[in-house]
């Protein structure tokens, strides 16, 4: 992982100053979503190949971004994301994972928000993970506390790809991303965020007629398929893609950069904009 090569900027968010960059110009504006323990820089390889604006900004505790006193909840993520999203006037959405689940929050209060919608590795809407999960978020949180860059680098491989975690390209984004959370507030949202969840009940994103792309991947433990489906079978127009075991930026990148310029790339209908409805449902699934 390497930090922004371009200056990033301070938005005076709900509960302190986000930081957030915005590449490219003229329209659409899309807007993207890290996961827990992710970055801006994490994020960019999604936008490769988006046309317009992108922007990325770095929730509460990550990279610049201040890491209030007051609780670590989906809302207060939503609430983030709406200020950055606001900000720039961003009419398409990108979640990973932990950004994700606050897009799913921030849609239940506004369902017709955006205009198109990507969903990567959700993590679970409505229900708890296994015990087994958490836990592992829990170890690393106190690796982060400790400063020992050594520890994390380790376990962050131990939870890649058994057949490409001594590929140099992941193991010196091991190091890179051990460099950016070691001593920093991010341990916060590990020993927190692991242990929410972004709604107490799915069937409210059955409002978001909003096109969607749901991608999830089989033999993730921490982000089962099943999520995946599950999220694409509540939404009234979603697109899913499971992808094989390989990992999503690892062995399908490619795939992954085709399917969201892709999507992203299809224009919106008028009468089929966020300020509409769509009437049908279209979920596919692709293994």
């Amino acid at each position: 992982m390497r930090r922004p090569t371009r200056p990033t900027s301070l938005l005076a968010g709900p509960t302190g100053d986000i930081e957030y960059l915005t590449v490219g110009q003229g329209e659409p504006t899309t807007l993207f979503a890290h996961g827990l323990t992710g970055s801006i820089s994490t994020t960019r390889p999604f936008a490769s190949g988006v046309h317009g604006a992108r922007t990325f900004l770095s929730f509460r505790g990550h990279g610049a971004s201040e890491a209030p006193e007051t609780d670590w909840t989906y809302p207060a993520l939503a609430a983030e994301l709406r200020a950055v999203a606001d900000h720039v006037a961003a009419t398409r959405c990108l979640g990973v994972s932990m950004g994700a689940g606050a897009l799913c929050t921030l849609l239940a209060r506004t369902p017709h928000r955006f205009d198109r919608l990507v969903f990567v590795l959700p993590t679970p809407v409505d229900r708890r993970r296994p015990d087994c999960v958490p836990g592992r978020f829990l170890a690393l949180a106190d690796l982060v506390d400790a400063h020992d860059r050594a520890g994390i680098t380790g376990l962050l491989l131990a939870e890649q790809p058994s057949d490409i975690r001594d590929e140099p390209v992941v193991r010196r984004w091991a190091v890179e991303q051990a460099a950016f959370l070691a001593g920093t507030p991010v341990s916060r949202a590990l020993r927190t965020v692991p242990f929410e969840v972004p709604l107490t009940d799915r069937e409210v994103l059955c409002a978001v007629t909003t096109p969607a792309l749901v991608i999830g991947q089989e033999g993730d433990d921490v982000h089962p398929a099943d999520v995946a489906r599950d999220l694409a079978a509540e939404l009234p127009n979603a697109e899913l893609e499971i992808l094989p075991p390989g990992g999503v930026l690892w062995g399908h990148r490619a795939r992954v950069r085709e399917l969201v310029s892709t999507f992203l790339a299809d224009p919106v209908p008028p009468c089929e904009s966020s300020s509409g409805a769509f009437a049908s449902s279209s979920h596919h699934e692709h293994a």
